[in-house]
């Protein structure tokens, strides 16, 4: 794992002095992976690229330094906590749904040492209620419908930020689908980056949408009708 993040980091813009922590977060989420389901990745070179670098490749899209940041529906930690742990100016918070994921992950921010980051036990579409606006940022790698996605990350986004959408590359489709939720939430797709993960074949997506206006008070909806009648 070491050899292939020292060789990757640079190429995603990250300072390999950050290893020592990206190591122990992958010892980490591999241990509890044996008796929690976090990772169907459980190979230690497959965690450094499908996970850590492609995590941090986001950086190459937008520089997030000094900003608020929100991983919405963040899972194992993915790309927040990598992000974070490259990029230490980054104020972060990690919302998911499942309790047992933010626990792990209140758990690993306790081993390294991330007393800041705040490990968030919520539906974004419910925390939208209290944190409207309030972030520079989102970043979501969860897989779900973009329309689904913009509805419950943009409102989190601040007039002037970004929601990052990490998606794979036959995704033309879906971002046509989605123009008219994007604009209906007061986004606009600025561009599209497709990037290759270090040591790998494998190209991803990360999809920049720019928050012009604020997003109207109506939405997010409750996700059932978001799940059932998408933008």
């Amino acid at each position: 794992m070491r050899a292939i993040l020292e060789a990757g980091l640079p190429q995603v813009g990250a300072d390999p002095g950050c290893i020592p922590a990206l190591e122990r977060f992958a010892d980490l989420l591999l241990e509890k992976n044996q008796v929690m389901n976090l990772t169907a990745i459980t190979e230690p070179e497959a965690v450094a690229t499908l996970h850590l670098l492609d995590s941090l490749a986001v950086w190459q899209a937008v520089d997030l330094a000094g900003k608020s940041l929100i991983d919405v529906g963040t899972g194992a930690g993915f790309p927040g906590l990598p992000l974070r742990l490259a990029h230490p100016e980054i104020r972060l918070t990690l919302l998911d749904s499942l309790n047992k994921r933010v626990e792990f992950l209140r758990e690993v921010c306790s081993q390294l040492g991330l007393e800041d980051v705040k490990c968030v036990h919520g539906r974004a579409e419910e925390f939208a209620a209290g944190h409207r606006e309030q972030f520079d940022g989102a970043v979501s790698r969860a897989v779900a419908d973009l329309r689904v996605l913009s509805e419950l990350c943009l409102p989190l986004v601040k007039v002037g930020g970004v929601f990052l959408s990490m998606k794979s590359t036959d995704c033309e489709e879906e971002l046509n689908a989605a123009k008219g939720a994007i604009r209906a939430l007061g986004g606009r797709t600025e561009r599209v980056v497709d990037y290759p993960i270090p040591a790998t074949d494998v190209v991803h997506r990360v999809i920049v949408i720019r928050k012009l206006s604020p997003t109207p008070a109506r939405y997010p909806r409750r996700f059932a009708q978001i799940k059932k009648q998408p933008l």
